[in-house]
């Protein structure tokens, strides 16, 4: 028998707006600050030009860019740490986060 995929991934897909808004939204699970999971969740869904939207409204809602995991690590350490996550790491810092 074979598993078959509940749906395709879609890569450089682009939101609007509203679509990128929607990622403030989410709530975090227990223990996890809902700041640092709304980058993340940004950071892990988005393409690079939709996160540097996200990043915008999620400052402009009043959220904190150096919001920590539960291992006490920022957004702009944990993107460090991946291959890909260097122009997000230029876009948490150019926002404004340390």
């Amino acid at each position: 028998m074979s598993l078959k995929k509940d749906k395709e991934k879609v890569l450089g897909e682009v939101f609007d707006d509203e679509r990128v808004k929607s990622f403030l939204e989410y709530e975090a699970p227990a223990g996890v600050s809902t700041d640092f999971h709304l980058l993340e969740k940004a950071y892990r869904g988005m393409n690079i030009d939709n996160f540097v939207a996200f990043l915008n409204f999620f400052k402009d809602a009043g959220h904190d860019l150096d919001a920590t995991n539960p291992d006490g690590k920022t957004m702009v350490e944990v993107a460090a740490e991946h291959g890909h996550g260097v122009k997000y790491v230029e876009a948490l810092k150019t926002a404004g986060a340390t």
